[in-house]
């Protein structure tokens, strides 16, 4: 297992798995197999409404919680001081621990920015409390961060962001790095270029020739040669699958490189091209979306 350093010292497995578009009735059963197979960071967001199957998988794992990192977010409808430390209460209740490892802003919600730094100023809050190890930032683009830096103290540990050969954000992933922010990328084997309801159209990172050919000449699969791909780049990946045979699949990256011509010729395939959520583009009725208590 590969991991990475935050930039406070906390130590944080690379590779994660993720809960996005999990059904809440099958994250339980999800997780429980990532766990088995070897995962040892999860990643969910309170806006997934199933962080109480990702605790109910822990509740019952034989892997001791304190070898588990566990990661969520906190959604714009509990943007504010009061609001966002209460987002903690609710998250860490459904999940069943009173510590998180990483607690982010699932979005900088540029149309809400007031609230989004108050939200931010309760996660440094909790971070000196205690109560999260570790605090971030999610799709914030270069502007988001450099105001939040501005108007807050704790430099964030992550920016977890759109990442996959098809949309690099080079730029961004620069800006990450000179500050000391860890770059993690959610969709990270472009699965959001063939999600229903995403694609329009566009060409799956899954059957591009030149990753197609990579994945041949190593015996792997594409997905495989992707997670390398931004294992080797120093980025955190949290892929997501709810097939135990893809979530073994995917764990399964460790024992093998690309070669520097490997990596240039998928560096090479970035098409500028955002599939998922503009963050700059406000989304009022979702941003409204209640979380629940429980």
């Amino acid at each position: 297992m590969i991991t990475l350093t935050l930039n406070n010292g906390v130590v944080m497995p690379a590779l994660g798995y993720g809960v996005f578009q999990t059904p809440a009735d099958e994250t339980a059963t999800a997780v429980a197999e990532a766990l088995r197979v070897g995962y040892r960071h999860i990643d969910t967001a309170a806006a997934y409404f199933n962080e109480a199957g990702v605790g109910a998988a822990l509740a019952t794992s034989d892997v001791p919680r304190e070898d588990v990192f566990i990661e969520t977010k906190v959604w714009v409808s509990d943007y504010g001081y009061d609001q966002a430390l209460h987002a903690f209460d609710k998250a860490s209740a459904k999940l069943g621990v009173e510590q998180l490892d990483l607690l982010i802003l699932h979005q900088p919600a540029p149309s809400r920015w007031d609230r989004t730094v108050a939200a931010y100023k309760a996660l440094e809050t909790l971070y000196a409390d205690g109560k999260v190890r570790a605090i971030g930032v999610s799709n914030f683009m270069p502007d988001h961060l450099t105001r939040l830096l501005d108007a807050t103290d704790v430099v964030p540990a992550v920016n977890q962001i759109e990442v996959h050969p098809y949309f690099q954000q080079k730029e961004l992933l620069a800006m990450d790095a000179e500050h000391g922010i860890l770059s993690q990328a959610w969709s990270p084997i472009g699965g959001i270029t063939f999600y229903p309801g995403f694609t329009d159209g566009k060409q799956s990172t899954l059957n591009d020739p030149t990753i197609a050919a990579i994945a041949a000449s190593h015996g792997r699969s594409p997905a495989q040669v992707m997670l390398r791909w931004h294992l080797q780049e120093g980025r955190s990946a949290i892929p997501k699958s709810v097939t135990p045979s893809r979530i073994a699949e995917n764990f399964d990256v460790f024992d093998f490189s690309l070669d520097a011509d490997e990596v240039a010729a998928i560096d090479a395939l970035d098409t500028g091209v955002r599939s998922g959520p503009d963050p700059d583009v406000a989304r009022e009725s979702m941003f409204d979306r209640v979380i629940p208590e429980a």
